[in-house]
């Protein structure tokens, strides 16, 4: 059907004991088997770090690094990155989950289509794991560029990219303190790369009430850091593609409700 590729799956944590078990269900659970999955853990208080120790030692495919100190998502993405000896790199947060076929399937359409840099649709999924009957991206095709995306064209969640690693020459994540994904997007994006979507709902995001990605005027100002301060765009091009963004999150025309 398709050759073996390895795929290095990235995951930071920090106090991820309530939702990193139903992770790791979804990574044991894919019908493609020839990953690695690289965690690096944030100097968890919680019984992350003892859970990952547990589970490492009966899969050899699963590797666990830890932080000297707490030093946030991007140096956590970057240290697992660091550790990838995967054809591809995949991404998956602590509390994110795939469906058991996002891996087999999505690197089928990746391998089919040549493709260095992919993202597909997802559901939403509350604290408990019980869907929101939304699906993210689901009106999105076709390839996105590196101006698209600074328009927010599609939402291309952290947990649906797969990135094809001999593709580029740095995959690391901008040391930024949000936003380190749309960071990296925008940083392979502006390769000359395309973002094609596999318009299949993968993988499921969950929303959790505490999260930063959750206070609209906080998701705001990472989105604006981004342009002007990684992007280094001027206030004038820094303003229309901000508002490009804040309409489309204003009308939220990248979410589909499931009937």
């Amino acid at each position: 059907m398709m050759n073996k590729d390895l795929v290095s799956i990235i995951t930071p944590t920090y106090n991820s004991m309530s939702y990193i078990e139903d992770t790791y269900e979804s990574i044991k659970n894919q019908q493609y088997e020839q990953w690695e999955w690289l965690i690096t853990d944030d100097c968890s208080i919680d019984d992350t770090w003892e859970y990952l120790q547990d589970i490492a030692k009966d899969d050899d495919r699963i590797k666990i690094f830890q932080n000297k100190t707490n030093s946030g998502a991007a140096i956590s993405r970057n240290n697992s990155i660091s550790h990838a000896n995967g054809d591809f790199i995949a991404f998956l947060d602590s509390d994110d989950i795939w469906l058991p076929e996002k891996l087999v399937k999505h690197l089928e359409f990746m391998n089919k289509n040549s493709l260095d840099l992919s993202f597909t649709s997802y559901y939403l999924i509350d604290e408990s794991g019980a869907s929101l009957n939304r699906i993210v991206d689901a009106n999105c095709s076709g390839g996105y560029s590196y101006q698209d995306m600074l328009k927010k064209r599609a939402t291309m969640g952290c947990c649906t990219v797969i990135v094809r690693t001999s593709a580029f020459n740095d995959l690391s994540m901008p040391l930024v303190w949000a936003g380190q994904d749309y960071a990296l997007w925008l940083k392979l994006l502006k390769t000359g790369a395309n973002a094609v979507i596999f318009n299949k709902p993968l993988s499921k995001y969950r929303i959790v009430s505490n999260s930063l990605s959750r206070n609209k005027y906080k998701k705001a100002l990472r989105i604006w850091h981004i342009y002007r301060n990684v992007e280094r765009l001027n206030l004038f091009k820094a303003s229309i593609v901000f508002c490009h963004y804040a309409i489309k999150a204003f009308l939220k025309l990248n979410e589909h409700r499931v009937e």
